[in-house]
């Protein structure tokens, strides 16, 4: 089996760490693991294996020919059969199986806004789907949306992984009380809505309890970051909350904080939440996504709707003040994440659909 990932860029998100992941682990499983991005590289290069044959196509339009025959002469040289598209690469996968027809495209998934769009919002992509083999989801909202709207009627749902392979590195010493420090891993964009646990922490004077907030993920230094600190400057919260910036210590990182937090308004299937349940924190999430399927309320974290300011008030009220409640949650998080999202597991079920397609 001959196989490669392909991603539009390799700078720090959800999707762009499974492709990585992908690729690294079956770099250990198969005769060949590709990993290929299109239009731009980033910190994840770093990431991976050196199992992994990697390519940059440098792509710099929508159609770019140089490209595409860039990507075809390397398919046909190491004999690939599979390409394995994460998120918008699919356009990219498709173009070359157009002029290198024996290729197979399994596109995967990531995100979900498309579920409250139209067709015509996704017509590209409904078309590109009469040429996909088959389609990976992350959770049963996408599952079903795409099993009504595209050509492909093979759709299968895979969960997310995270890999043990993240860096011994410990840089980063979070600011703030050990035991008091909350946590929240999202690059600072939409739809990751950091402003609403940022008013929540201001609202409930979390600060004056000795709780702070630490945010780990890019800055795009655009109008959505330039929103949260002005809230911060605004509301003397300097000394309180913490932005990070993007940052490869995360598992040191997350060992420092006893709370995780993830707020998005969309979510597809967040690697967040496996690496605060891996690291033992007690979870507050939004209930989008397949969310609500990794964080049984009550049971393995608290839940909220990302709309509803009075429901998340309530439930970061409780989980800040109730410290025999974050232990008991978090430990049965860890239980689930090690039983069902481990490595091993994902490699099985991805290798199964493979075969199934080659």
């Amino acid at each position: 089996m001959r196989i490669v990932q392909i991603i539009d860029s390799l700078e720090i998100g959800g999707a762009e760490r499974m492709a990585v992941n992908y690729a690294n682990a079956l770099g250990e499983k198969i005769e060949f693991s590709g990993l290929i991005a299109t239009r731009s590289e980033g910190e994840m290069l770093n990431q991976i294996s050196k199992k992994v044959s990697y390519l940059f196509l440098d792509k710099k339009r929508k159609i770019d020919f140089k490209a595409i025959f860039k990507l075809k002469k390397y398919l046909k040289q190491n004999k690939v059969n599979t390409i394995h598209a994460h998120s918008s690469s699919f356009f990219t996968a498709v173009l070359v199986k157009l002029v290198y027809p024996k290729i197979k495209v399994i596109w995967h998934d990531h995100y979900g806004p498309r579920i409250e769009q139209t067709k015509k919002d996704n017509i590209i992509l409904i078309f590109c789907s009469l040429f996909f083999a088959s389609i990976f989801v992350v959770n049963k909202q996408l599952k079903e949306w795409n099993m009504k709207n595209m050509k492909c009627k093979n759709v299968v749902f895979v969960p997310n992984f995270i890999q043990h392979n993240h860096s011994s590195e410990q840089i980063t010493k979070l600011k703030g009380i050990e035991g008091k420090r909350i946590v929240f891993l999202a690059n600072l964009k939409t739809p990751k809505n950091h402003i609403v646990i940022l008013k929540s922490f201001f609202d409930l004077k979390l600060f004056d309890l000795g709780w702070s907030l630490h945010l780990i993920g890019k800055d795009y230094h655009d109008q959505y970051s330039q929103v949260l600190k002005d809230f911060i400057q605004k509301n003397n919260l300097v000394n309180d909350v913490h932005l990070y910036g993007t940052r490869k210590d995360i598992r040191f990182i997350l060992s420092q904080a006893s709370i995780g937090v993830l707020a998005s308004t969309f979510e597809g299937f967040p690697v967040t939440l496996i690496e605060y349940g891996e690291s033992e924190l007690a979870v507050l999430c939004t209930n989008v996504g397949f969310c609500s399927d990794i964080i049984k309320d009550e049971e393995r974290g608290l839940l909220f709707d990302p709309k509803n300011e009075f429901e998340l008030l309530a439930q970061f009220k409780r989980i800040t003040a109730d410290k025999n409640l974050r232990t008991e949650i978090a430990y049965k998080l860890k239980n689930l994440v090690q039983d069902y999202y481990t490595e091993d597991k994902a490699v099985e079920k991805i290798l199964t659909e493979y075969y199934k397609v080659k």
